[in-house]
């Protein structure tokens, strides 16, 4: 046992290594199919013997064990019960005696086992807690509240339910009476230690987990404990808001636990004076005025920033009750916020240069992207646009005289024009700033074509003198008001815009990136590109090229793939010029994109930088001319291939995804037959599928190879693994989607008679997902394997009595349900006009070619006619292929790498015609309900006089003529 801990710990010591991690986590993956893994990971962590590197990572992988393989998707345990008992019993004490760094991964684990088991399987743990407190320890009460924080605060961003309301109604009753004595002992126990520095600081911190947790409690609704002492709770919050210690004066960068406390009341503040206006609304104004204090007293230092930050989001709600407001609505006043509040915290800081300067990747990401949140410029941005809700005109006025008096100073001090465009972008913008279109609603008090010409235009055409900040906030506002600039004047602002991406300053070259990027994405009304192909293209070779060496200049992988703006702007400039891209000098383009994969795949560390890297592949792929298309994969081919055999896990899907895309729109598997054959070979091993994020691109790999190689895959007996594989995907919900995909490919692959043995085994696991209150998504794909296996009647063998013959081997009589209740009035329902055309040209058959309906299902015959005039009523107008779409790239969030799927939309995939030559659905109809009652002898029109009504021959009548 001894050498198996032993064995664990170097591979988890070996995942710290960037050089061996790739290998140590697989054979971590491998030690995870042991029994009893997660024991052996806490055994690790609670080792005090270990360093504590690796006590973490065994922490951090217990946690990512935990939500993977904790439960399934109905709630079942995958572990055996008596490990998950085990894992209950020591995991609270573990992370209660734990240091802090492991605390927060054990802690995140508990509140993943409580998303599953708390409370009703788990529901001694709240006592548990309660029990543990100390009044006289707060290592131990911390570590208690901490527990009890990560799984409360896991309320806050939910609906309410009944489950939700019996969940905190039991913590309450069993957590709510401590929680209240707790605040009482904290409250002495920081009194009696004011003059012991670690003790004050330990109970200080008490404090705010008790402020968290009332935030927790009080999150979904007001708990009766919260509401009869709510009184005592603001005599607290009020204290501490005011609290000062000498002990703490020394502190200028780090935040102390005591600006930490004030910023958590700040945060419960906020939330009840947007919830709870009705029994909190009396004590609104004399907190306003404490918090008004907080921000008067508080310096410049760092150690403020939250704080300041959580301050003006409190005063923000309360200028969004519209009755507290009022407080708000007066010159002076305003003017005092202004000078006191506003510009101190919006002004540019030492530390902002210096991040500017020495951090300018981090500067670029908290100023564009909102991770400023709790930004003291963010902040007071939020709260003086809050007031310009609430009265524009005036808040207007007495902004305009410090904008105009900042101006004035700007014209010698560049600083003083930084605030004053500042503020002007923070009073100018109305509603949501979105990323799509920038600032859509403006200020009717202000005018910003006519600001940019007279303030700003000149920083942006001019080099000499002007500091780069000063150039930034010139881009930054073309950036921001991109949506106010018609065509024309973007005409003259797009060359200079693209001229800065020369600068040798980082931070303003890559506004010019995002600039350009934003306003290429950009769009009028009638959803067309406000810059079009035409537009970009006499930049496009250029632009490329600039860009690809502002990556390269560094070739060490973290440094190369640092900045994701400049290869979404590479992306961007692919999508909008799509088949021009040829004369832009492809080879050299997908030359560059080859050499930075080679580079990343060593070491993917910026997820979205190779989110967009991938896309710009995707699109060279999309929209290369056929010709070009043949030479693009074989260079693909070999750094492809390493990131599939050294398993990149980050890289594979879109592996994946861009393979599928070519096999989907290229009319031959040449010069790659043998590659893809391998590929074949790998996509039914075991493993790839083990990855949650794998799935869909495997699948669509599949679906897409399947047309292409049905032969080889048939003769090399690889459609059986392939059946298995759908059989495994459809028993999941997730996943079930995906399968039906595999599913159909197989139908449009073969014949009858090559899918008999397996038809009736389909069938069984089709309908026998039907039983369990299925979703309306799976009758739809249900619906349309049917209607294939239906429409496919002729020379493939089948047909709806295809269908009908392996339904009955099942049980007798089973169709005629299945079809009135799933068939009939699901297609009903269909939306897109593929399925709607699938779903004619299935009902035509069954009505020209099916015996059973010709002869068992008389009523059936007829319900289906009417069926297929109800679709013909608008007939389905089918246009597959890769249109002039706007392609937008996801939102993506770094943390769901690994974990789920994030598609590629350059490679997003058609929508699956079936019958792609049938262009005219209702002609088509016509001639073969005809050629069908001539085959048949007239048997159709006597179907049409004996089984419609005469309303429905009077429909049908056009289409038999």
């Amino acid at each position: 046992m001894a050498s198996d801990m032993e064995r664990l710990a170097q591979l988890l010591n070996a995942t710290l290594n960037a050089q061996h991690h790739r290998k140590a986590e697989n054979a971590l993956k491998e030690e995870a199919k042991k029994p009893k893994y997660s024991l052996a990971l806490l055994n690790i962590v609670s080792t005090d013997a270990q360093p504590t590197n690796i006590r973490l990572a065994a922490a951090l992988a217990f946690k990512n064990f935990i939500r993977h393989n904790y439960v399934d998707e109905e709630g079942h345990y995958k572990l055996p019960t008596d490990e998950v008992d085990t894992i209950k019993r020591e995991l609270v004490g573990l992370m209660i005696s734990s240091p802090s760094t492991i605390q927060t991964q054990l802690g995140e684990a508990i509140s993943i086992i409580a998303d599953s088991d708390f409370w009703e399987r788990w529901n001694t743990l709240t006592k548990d807690l309660v029990s543990r407190l100390s009044p006289t320890d707060y290592k131990i009460t911390n570590g208690v509240l901490e527990v009890a924080h990560s799984i409360f605060q896991r309320w806050r961003p939910l609906f309410q339910s009944n489950d939700l309301n019996r969940e905190v109604l039991h913590v309450v009753e069993s957590f709510g009476d401590s929680f209240i004595q707790m605040l009482e002992i904290a409250d002495r126990q920081i009194d009696a230690n004011k003059d012991n520095a670690a003790a004050l600081k330990g109970w200080l911190e008490t404090m705010g987990l008790l402020i968290r947790i009332f935030y927790d409690l009080s999150c979904q609704d007001l708990p009766p404990v919260i509401e009869t002492h709510l009184q005592p709770i603001t005599l607290i919050l009020h204290k501490y808001l005011s609290y000062q210690n000498p002990l703490f004066n020394d502190e200028e960068d780090e935040a102390t636990p005591l600006e930490a406390l004030k910023s958590d009341i700040c945060d419960a503040l906020q939330l009840f004076t947007n919830k709870y206006d009705d029994d909190f609304g009396q004590y609104v104004q004399p907190f306003t005025d404490n918090v008004w204090n907080v921000l008067s007293s508080v310096g410049p230092e760092k150690r403020y920033d939250i704080l300041t930050s959580k301050a003006l989001q409190f005063l923000t709600a309360v200028a969004s009750v519209s009755r507290h407001a009022q407080i708000f609505n007066n010159e002076q006043i305003l003017g005092t916020i202004v000078e006191k509040v506003i510009l101190p915290n919006v002004a540019l800081r030492e530390s902002d240069i210096e991040m500017f300067e020495d951090e300018p990747i981090e500067f670029i990401r908290r100023d564009l992207e909102g991770s400023d949140t709790d930004s003291r410029r963010r902040a007071a941005t939020d709260f003086l646009r809050k007031l310009l809700e609430n009265f524009e005109m005036l808040v207007t006025q007495v902004v305009f005289k410090y904008i105009n008096h900042y101006l004035s100073l700007g014209k010698t001090d560049w600083k003083a024009k930084d605030t004053a465009v500042y503020l002007f972008l923070a009073i100018a913008a109305k509603g949501a700033v979105t990323a799509a279109q920038g600032v859509k609603t403006v200020n009717s008090y202000v005018n910003v074509v006519e600001f940019f010409e007279q303030h700003i235009a000149a920083d942006l055409m001019t080099d000499a003198g002007v500091q780069p900040i000063a150039k930034v906030d010139a881009i930054k506002y073309l950036y921001n008001f991109r949506s106010q600039l018609n065509k024309a004047q973007w005409d003259n602002a797009i060359r200079p815009l693209i001229q800065n991406l020369g600068s040798d300053n980082y931070v303003v070259y890559t506004y010019a990136a995002i600039a350009v990027e934003r306003v290429l994405f950009l769009t009028d009304e009638q959803g067309q590109h406000i810059l079009s192909r035409e537009d970009i293209q006499p930049y496009a070779k250029d632009l490329l090229e600039h860009l690809f060496g502002l990556i390269e200049k560094d070739k060490a992988p973290a440094k190369l793939q640092e900045n994701e703006f400049l290869m979404r702007c590479i992306m961007r400039v692919l999508i909008v010029i799509k088949e021009d891209v040829t004369s832009c000098g492809i080879d050299a383009i997908l030359q560059h994109l080859i050499n930075i994969t080679n580079v990343i795949k060593e070491n993917p560390s910026n997820p979205r930088f190779y989110y967009y890297h991938f896309e710009a592949i995707g699109a060279l792929v999309r929209f290369s001319e056929d010709a070009t298309k043949a030479n693009l994969l074989p260079k693909l081919w070999e750094p492809f291939y390493f990131i599939l055999k050294e398993d990149v896990s980050e890289f594979v899907p879109f592996v994946f995804q861009i393979f599928s895309l070519h096999l989907e729109i290229s009319h031959s598997l040449s010069p790659l037959e043998g590659g893809f054959k391998v590929l074949i070979d790998a996509v039914l091993a075991p493993t790839p599928w083990e990855t949650r994020g794998n799935v869909p691109p495997l699948a669509r790999f599949i679906s897409a190879i399947l047309p292409k190689a049905s032969q080889e895959i048939l003769a090399e007996k690889k459609l059986e693994p392939i059946l298995s594989i759908f059989q495994r995907l459809l028993t999941s919900k997730k996943t079930e989607q995906t399968g039906f995909d595999i599913l159909e490919a197989i139908i449009g692959s073969y014949t009858a008679s090559v899918l008999e043995p397996y038809f009736t085994t389909i069938v069984t696991l089709v309908f026998s997902k039907l039983e369990n209150n299925p979703t309306d998504s799976y009758k739809s794909r249900v619906a349309r394997f049917y209607h294939l296996v239906s429409a496919r009647a002729g020379e493939s063998g089948m047909g709806a009595d295809f269908f009908i013959k392996h339904a009955e081997a099942i049980q007798a009589n089973v169709f005629v349900p299945f079809y009135l209740t799933v068939i009939l009035p699901t297609t009903a329902q269909f939306v897109r006009p593929v399925d709607r055309k699938l779903g004619v040209v299935s009902y035509t058959k069954t009505l020209c070619d099916s015996n059973s309906f010709a002869t068992r299902y008389v009523k059936g015959w007829g319900f289906t006619c009417n069926n297929l005039l109800d679709l013909l009523k608008n007939a389905p107008k089918v246009t597959v292929g890769f249109g002039d779409e706007i392609v937008n790239e996801a939102d993506v969030d770094d943390i769901g790498f690994g974990i789920g799927f994030t598609p590629l939309n350059t490679c997003k995939r058609a929508a699956r015609d079936d019958f792609p030559e049938i262009l005219d659905v209702g002609q088509w109809v016509g001639v073969y309900m005809k050629q069908a009652n001539a085959r048949h002898g007239g048997a159709i029109a006597t179907f049409v006089s004996e089984r419609l009504t005469p309303e429905a021959k009077a429909v049908l009548q056009p289409y038999l003529v």
